[in-house]
Order: C-alpha cells, then sequence, then structure tokens
C-alpha cells in the first residue's frame, strides 16, 4: 500500500518508465493501458499494465485483451499493481484470474554512489553477443530463449549500461541499467552458480547504480519477487526500499 502523496507519484513514474526500460516486441495501447508481447519471454512484456492511477478494463475491454493474448499463443496476463482500480481488479479476479507471482516495487537515491573503479566490473552501451549468451546461459525456463532476448534488450533506445564481472577474464555476473529523465530501471541481475556466495551481484548492482548516477539520475528502482529473500536483502542493503507491490494474474485456459 502506498502510503504518501510522494510514493504514488513515483510509483507511477516507475511503472511508466518500465515500458521504456524493458521494450516488449510489440506494444498496444488500449485506453489507459498498455498491451505487450514477446513470445512469452518475461512476464513483464507479455501482459497488461496499467499506465494511470484509477485504470478501468470493462467487459469489452476484458474480452480484447483476452482474445489478443490467445490468438498470439500466450495465457492472458494482466499486472495488478496500485494503479489499477478497485473495481477493475474485482473484475479481473472474478473472471478466474490465478496469481503468477507476486513483486515488489523498489527504490533507492543515487546522491554520493561512486562511479566503480573495479578493472574487473565492465560496461558497454550496447548488448554484445557475449553479454546476451552469458545472461541466457544463466536463466532458465522459457527464458532461456536467447533469441527473444536479444529482441528485447536490442530495441533498448534510451541510455543503458550493459554491465559484466570478470574473472580471469570470463564474464561470471551480469546485470543492465537503462536511465530515463532521473531515473533508471536496474534489472537482469544474474551471477554464475558457480560463482555466488562472493558478493558479485552486488558488486554489479553497486556499479550499475554507480553508473546512473553518472549520467543524472537521482534515484534507481527496480522489480523483485516477493519470494527472493536473498535478492530483497542485497537490495536493501545498498538503499533500496518497498516503495509498491503488485501481483501478475493468468488466466488459464
Amino acid at each position: 500500500m502506498l502510503t504518501t502523496n510522494e510514493d504514488a507519484r513515483l510509483a507511477l513514474e516507475c511503472e511508466r518508465r518500465i515500458i521504456n526500460a524493458w521494450p516488449a516486441l510489440s506494444t498496444l495501447v488500449v485506453g489507459d493501458w498498455v498491451l505487450r508481447f514477446a513470445n512469452g519471454y518475461s512476464g513483464r512484456a507479455n501482459s497488461a499494465t496499467p499506465l494511470a492511477y484509477g485504470a478501468e478494463l470493462d467487459a469489452a475491454m476484458l474480452d480484447m485483451i483476452e482474445e489478443l493474448y490467445r490468438a498470439d499463443g500466450l495465457p492472458p496476463a494482466i499486472r495488478l499493481t496500485p494503479l489499477v482500480s478497485e473495481t477493475t481488479r474485482a473484475a479481473v479476479l472474478a473472471r478466474g484470474y490465478k496469481v503468477k507471482d507476486r513483486s515488489f516495487g523498489m527504490i533507492a537515491p543515487l546522491a554520493d554512489i561512486p562511479v566503480s573503479e573495479e578493472a574487473e566490473f565492465q560496461i558497454e552501451a550496447r548488448p554484445e553477443a557475449e553479454w546476451v549468451a552469458g545472461v541466457a546461459a544463466r536463466q532458465s525456463g522459457v527464458k532461456t530463449h536467447i533469441g527473444n532476448l536479444t529482441a528485447i534488450v536490442e530495441k533498448v533506445r534510451l541510455p543503458a549500461a550493459f554491465a559484466s564481472w570478470l574473472i580471469e577474464g570470463e564474464p561470471v555476473a551480469f546485470g543492465m541499467a537503462v536511465a530515463e529523465r532521473g531515473m533508471a530501471e536496474i534489472g537482469l541481475i544474474c551471477v554464475d552458480p558457480a560463482h555466488r556466495g562472493k558478493g558479485l551481484g552486488r558488486r554489479i548492482v553497486a556499479g550499475l547504480m554507480g553508473w546512473a548516477g553518472a549520467v543524472g539520475s537521482h534515484s534507481a528502482y527496480l522489480q523483485v519477487e516477493q519470494s527472493n529473500a536473498v535478492a530483497i536483502g542485497l537490495y536493501r542493503s545498498l538503499g533500496f526500499r518497498n516503495l509498491y507491490e503488485y501481483e501478475t494474474r493468468l488466466l488459464e485456459s
């Protein structure tokens, strides 16, 4: 639950920027909602998301959403964020949409975050093939579709950092950040299983925060599943706090 007007404003700003920070392969705008399609890769890029407070979906719009996702071979998916009206939330639940996952939106200030000078921390402005392959190799399920990951990250048009941490010249940890109008999203943080427990995730996130501050961002934000206690602990130790929570719901056939 959002507790202040400022937090409500920040949550809206994060949700609107996410659309550009993590582009879908195809996007439709329907009223106060954006419908995104990416061949099933990534929950955010394959769901309907509200972009204004009090966003409504009437029965006809829900029917259309369901038809469009099913035509793409996907289960209809709706992100119920704090922007959704209570009437629409109730209508989605009444149709039988089930929880896929629950997540926190987190935010951190970037004042006084130093730029990383560690030689092992490498940043590219565009996603090189080695970076994409490294991320894809350390994901599971549908996220192993390297072609879909490539298509998404190559659509980023804003200032971005594609980060790797090298050990003996080999990349073993990865992440990315995208900056827009004073705020930067951080995501795709992953560490090779053989190198976990060494603080590499922390170094990647801290390095991306330093980059974001250097390009003029005052805040960093991210989204993390509520069940991922390890990641949440890491982010809180780096200054992130819970800003809002949301759930993604699916309508299975």
